[in-house]
């Protein structure tokens, strides 16, 4: 395992029973880069980040965050931020009061979490719907409020999983522009998704994962182009099962 990198894994495998989830992993990820995590739904994405983010123990192997074992919970949670394909919103709560519960759980001032809040919603623009309750608010205002709840530490590492699910193109627009600027200021991001043009817009590097397996890194268009070849078969199924485009939920309205 190689400590310079920000995420580290080696041999990392998760099994349910007789079902291998992954297999077999090894990464070695380096500090300020953008990870594109990519595979087709059930392809053990979100079993490998809550592996790494210390969610739930893998059966073999080992992994580490800026060389902190995952098995040091607390250390590695103190490092990173996570955005789960479903955010942990109390949906009774307004977006304001969400954030500020978030920043107090993160140690942070109370001058240092409304500065950061309000940069924050103004960013993403919810800042006219922040003292609404989140049971309101549409898909997308939930996603944008849970990425909000993810970097509002500034960690060092972020777990993005398909962040832009629920968004309108301008506000996934938005959070891709916001995922470079963390990496430029020298956040890692570990991207997982199953859209293709996500990953090929801002990702350094691209893993692939296919049931289960990492089948193939590289730069996007180094990817793109293997599996056009027709050389890698297995690169290739894994492309056909992705997603060409974001998609656009029904709930999400004008407010997104």
């Amino acid at each position: 395992m190689d400590e310079q990198s920000a995420i580290s894994a080696d041999g990392l495998t998760k099994r349910y029973g007789d079902t291998v989830a992954v297999n077999d992993l090894n990464l070695a990820i380096p500090s300020g880069s953008i990870y594109g995590f990519l595979g087709p739904n059930g392809a053990g994405k979100t079993t490998t980040m809550q592996m790494l983010t210390t969610l739930t123990e893998p059966t073999s192997g080992s992994a580490s965050i800026n060389g902190t074992p995952i098995t040091d919970r607390t250390a590695v949670t103190r490092q990173v931020g996570y955005l789960p394909e479903s955010p942990p919103l109390y949906y009774n709560l307004t977006a304001s009061e969400q954030l500020d519960l978030a920043g107090g759980l993160r140690d942070l001032s109370d001058e240092q979490a409304t500065a950061r809040i309000e940069s924050l919603l103004d960013r993403l623009d919810l800042c006219e719907d922040a003292d609404t309750r989140i049971s309101d608010y549409s898909k997308g205002m939930r996603q944008k409020t849970a990425f909000i709840q993810a970097i509002l530490h500034e960690p060092a590492v972020v777990f993005l999983d398909e962040p832009t699910a629920g968004l309108d193109p301008r506000a996934a627009r938005t959070l891709r522009e916001m995922i470079v600027e963390l990496a430029d200021e020298g956040t890692t991001v570990f991207l997982s998704t199953h859209i293709l043009p996500v990953v090929e817009e801002v990702a350094n590097t691209v893993g692939v994962l296919y049931e289960g397996r990492l089948v193939a890194e590289g730069t996007p268009n180094e990817l793109t182009h293997r599996a056009e070849t027709g050389k890698h078969q297995t690169l290739e199924a894994a492309f056909l099962d992705l997603t060409s485009d974001e998609s656009i939920p029904v709930e999400a309205d004008e407010h997104d």
